[in-house]
C-alpha cells in the first residue's frame, strides 16, 4: 500500500470515529449551545490540539511507552476518569435548580461563562486525559502506519489528524450557533446540560469502574 493509500484510509477511518458521539462531541454540542460560537470553536480547538499531541505520541513511541508502564497507565485512566465525573456532576448539579427558575441564556460575564482561554483548555483536557483517546490513536497508528513510512508522510498523518479533528468540531460548533438553532438551543440549554452532563458521568464512572474492577482482579 503506498503512502497516499495509506493517508485516505487513515482519514477515512478518522472522520468515523469523529462522528461518533463521545465526550469530545457531548463537550462542543454543551459549549456552543450554552456559551456561543467563539466557546465552542475553542473547545474545538482545544480538542484537536489535544489529538494532535496523541498522535505525535503514538508516532514516536511515546503512547507505547504508557501502555507498557502499568502504573502510568492506571493514572492516567484514574485523571480522566475523575476529570469526566467533574465536568458531569458539575453539569448536572445546576440542572435541578435551573428547572424550578426557568432556564434562559447566559448573560456575558456570569459566573458560569466561559471564556477562549478556559474554552481551549476544558477541550484540551477533556481529550487528553481520555484514555481511550489514547488506546484508539496508538491503535490506530500502529495498524495503519508502517514503521518505515517516510517523516513527510508521517508528518502528513499528524497534520491530517489534527486537520480533520479540528475542522469537524469546528463545523459542529458552527452549524449549532446558527441564529434559528441557536435560539432552540437556549431553550433546551438545561436539557443539554443534562444529557451531557450524563454522558461524562457515566463515561467516567466506567473508567473509573474498570480500574477498580483491574484492581480487585
Amino acid at each position: 500500500m503506498n503512502e497516499i493509500s495509506i493517508l485516505t484510509t487513515l482519514a477515512v477511518v478518522h472522520l468515523v470515529a469523529l462522528a461518533s458521539p463521545g465526550p469530545d462531541f457531548a463537550l462542543v454540542v454543551q459549549a456552543a449551545g450554552k456559551h456561543g460560537r467563539k466557546a465552542g470553536l475553542a473547545i474545538a480547538l482545544g480538542i484537536s490540539l489535544a489529538i494532535l499531541l496523541h498522535a505525535v505520541f503514538a508516532i514516536t513511541g511515546v503512547s507505547v511507552l504508557i501502555q507498557q508502564l502499568p502504573a502510568l497507565g492506571v493514572a492516567l485512566k484514574v485523571a480522566g476518569g475523575c476529570y469526566l465525573l467533574y465536568l458531569g456532576i458539575g453539569a448536572l448539579k445546576t440542572v435541578p435548580g435551573r428547572l424550578r427558575q426557568g432556564d434562559g441564556p447566559l448573560l456575558k460575564g456570569s459566573a458560569d461563562s466561559l471564556n477562549i482561554k478556559q474554552a481551549t483548555i476544558k477541550g484540551f483536557v477533556t481529550n487528553l486525559l481520555n484514555p481511550k483517546a489514547l488506546v484508539f490513536f496508538l491503535s490506530l497508528l500502529t495498524s495503519l502506519v508502517p514503521t518505515q513510512m517516510s517523516m513527510a508522510g508521517k508528518g502528513a498523518a499528524i497534520g491530517i489528524l489534527w486537520g480533520l479533528s479540528f475542522a469537524w468540531f469546528a463545523l459542529l460548533s458552527y452549524l449549532l450557533t446558527g441564529k434559528r438553532m441557536q435560539q432552540k438551543l437556549q431553550g433546551i440549554a438545561v436539557w443539554i446540560d443534562a444529557l451531557c452532563g450524563t454522558v461524562f458521568t457515566l463515561v467516567g464512572g466506567i473508567i473509573l469502574g474498570s480500574v477498580l474492577m483491574a484492581t480487585i482482579g
